[in-house]
């Protein structure tokens, strides 16, 4: 029974940790305002305003997910608690593994949702549109891209994320020129942020006979997902859309119509381009959500207040400047050159798991 009686200390100490998070999410507050919001929604009229409609019923959720998330974790803390009692009071250890897992599964919901507390971002509670570039390096850049596009999803998977491929560039060979994909989700943006920059892979090339180590490149972008609320001024002449055959593989239907869709901004000349769906209607919904994404990051760059300032602002990629490395060979080991997080299991980091980045960034910058 020692194990339980350690399990059991272990839960007192976890105990401060979840009554700060609960203080650090200001539930009261968080509940008045859902009263508010509820109460809104009652109003005679409350439905002939869509887009204030939308607002309010899309904050409701958010506080519904925080009130919601904090009483699963306090649930999950009491049972624990009881299958440390139950267990002692009755000389069982059957119930051991459950409590090992259970303890584990609360220690990391309660690390996790205390780093969403550190998101104070205007748009980190919003999804989050990530777009990998390959850089030089032909056929071995373009694999290290779509190993990236890989591991993004499969951790927008792990987090229970919706993950939508808006576009999706074949490499010559193999892998990708490029992807960008939306990822639906509370935070979604607040934590992929940190993965703003270009990463670098080392590795023994399988696309090289002579067996050598390749250092390959890409860039990832993420932006936060800015719905059609007003916040971006796009007027119809300030774009230029053109409807184009898609490329690449897809079958008769993607090569035989013109559903892929090309939109230029003139003012800034940003070009975004969407070919993943069947109908041009939304791929044009898709290109369109690319631009809005694309011209609020330049707009909170700039700092200013109408994109016309922000006229002639070009994007550029910058190789040489990696925030993490990737290394596979002559030892695994994926590093964070900004926080110093590293992670030996490169397997893992691959399939999904780079929480540990994500957090060492988060908590870096909470003083800032």
């Amino acid at each position: 029974m020692l194990e339980f009686e350690e399990y059991k200390v272990k839960l007192n100490n976890l105990k401060p940790s979840l009554v700060r998070l609960g203080e650090a999410l200001k539930l009261d507050d968080a509940k008045r305002e859902l009263e508010e919001k509820q109460k809104e929604t009652e109003k005679p009229g409350f439905w002939d305003d869509l887009d204030n409609s939308q607002k309010v019923l899309k904050r409701t959720k958010q506080l519904n997910a925080k009130l919601e998330g904090y009483k699963k974790l306090e649930d999950s803390f009491d049972d624990l608690f009881t299958i440390c009692e139950m267990a002692i009071e009755e000389n069982d250890d059957s119930m051991l593994d459950e409590l090992v897992t259970g303890f584990a599964k609360l220690s990391a919901m309660i690390e996790e949702m205390t780093l969403s507390t550190l998101l104070s971002g205007e748009y980190d509670s919003n999804g989050a549109i990530l777009t990998i570039h390959a850089g030089a390096g032909g056929t071995e850049a373009q694999d290290w891209a779509q190993m990236l596009y890989r591991m993004y999803t499969r951790w927008a998977e792990r987090h229970d994320f919706k993950c939508q491929t808006l576009d999706y560039e074949d490499g010559d060979e193999a892998g990708i020129k490029s992807a960008t994909i939306s990822i639906e989700g509370e935070n979604a943006y607040g934590f992929l942020k940190s993965e703003n920059g270009v990463h670098r892979l080392v590795r023994v090339s399988p696309f090289d006979a002579a067996g050598r180590r390749h250092t390959s490149f890409a860039a990832v972008e993420v932006m936060p997902d800015i719905p059609d609320d007003g916040q971006v001024e796009i007027r119809p002449e300030d774009i230029e859309m053109q409807a184009c055959r898609s490329s690449g593989a897809g079958g008769q239907h993607i090569n035989k119509t013109s559903s892929a869709v090309r939109i230029t901004h003139l003012p800034t000349g940003i070009v975004t381009f969407c070919q993943t769906e069947r109908s041009q209607f939304q791929n044009r919904d898709n290109a369109m959500k690319m631009l809005r994404a694309r011209l609020m990051e330049l707009k909170a760059q700039q700092h200013a207040e109408k994109i016309s300032d922000i006229k002639g602002v070009q994007m550029k990629i910058e190789w040489g400047s990696q925030i993490r490395s990737y290394v596979f060979m002559p030892y695994t080991l994926a590093k964070d050159t900004r926080t110093g997080f590293e992670n030996g299991n490169i397997n893992a980091v691959m399939d999904g798991d780079i929480d540990g980045f994500i957090n060492a960034f988060l908590t870096m910058n909470a003083g800032k």
